[in-house]
């Protein structure tokens, strides 16, 4: 492919991910991502800060997503509703075309306590950036905060479900399926602490 080609920053993560696979994270270098991809070093840094971007390129943009849905929700929308809306509004970015992509992330994540550590970083700010806007819609911060966790759980099942190489569901009705499935499991934990007589 030419240098000049569009798409640059998905060539360059489909190049990184054929890489780390192949050679192991750690030995791929970024002129090695940027070769693969046909483009420049320069090109790789305009669109990542180093390699382990390419694994997380944009979990704000993500944060942000999850914020906005929640902080637009109509006035009336339960909790619930607010974490149903933050999740249909990442759903654009799982497409079937991304699909083998996020099976090769999630391999590589569990073989580099690196990639796991700063996986764990991306979730902590997207609960974050829920428990806040939960907060400016009025909820007090011990709800926020339980509400943001079971959005970011939610969120990472919705993923990992998602990304399994048998899988043909839309991300959407995964997620749909595993908030769900999240507030059963609440609602059986409220259940079981019912004094017994």
């Amino acid at each position: 492919m030419g240098r000049w080609e569009p798409n640059a920053r998905e060539r360059l993560e489909r190049a990184a991910l054929a890489l780390f696979v192949e050679r192991g994270y750690d030995a791929t270098t970024v002129a090695e991502i940027a070769d693969r991809a046909g483009l420049t070093k320069s090109t790789f840094f305009r669109h990542f800060a180093d390699k382990r971007e390419v694994m997380f390129g944009g979990p704000d943009a993500l944060a942000e997503l999850f914020s906005d849905a929640i902080r637009t929700a109509p006035p009336s929308t339960a909790i619930a509703g607010c974490l149903a809306a933050a999740l249909e509004s990442v759903a654009a970015a799982f497409t079937p075309d991304r699909h083998d992509l996020a099976g090769q992330r999630r391999t590589l994540i569990a073989t580099s306590s690196e990639l796991r550590e700063r996986e764990l970083l991306k979730l902590a700010r997207l609960g974050s950036a829920m428990a806040d806007a939960l907060r400016a819609r009025g909820a007090d911060d011990t709800t926020a905060r339980l509400a943001a966790e079971v959005g970011v759980l939610a969120f990472s099942t919705a993923f990992a479900r998602w990304a399994a190489p048998e899988n043909r569901q839309p991300f959407i009705e995964i997620a749909h399926a595993a908030l769900r499935d999240l507030q059963a499991a609440a609602t059986a934990l409220g259940a079981d602490a019912e004094p017994r007589s």
